[in-house]
């Protein structure tokens, strides 16, 4: 298992629900196709899976 893990926002949280888009931002992410390091925990995979439909996950 890697320390960290790539993830990319693939998709545009603007019709997402208000929650989920609080989750993006948290997660660093900012504008579509970026992508941020993240440590690979409980709470950063927590987060992933409540906007998996958002985002693109990588092992890097």
């Amino acid at each position: 298992m890697a320390d960290t893990i790539k993830v990319t926002l693939v998709k545009s949280p603007i019709g997402a629900i208000p929650k989920h888009r609080k989750t993006v931002e948290a997660l660093g992410l900012t504008k579509m196709h970026r992508t941020v390091e993240l440590p690979n925990n409980a709470a950063t995979k927590g987060m992933i899976a409540q906007v998996n439909y958002l985002v693109k996950v990588e092992e890097a």
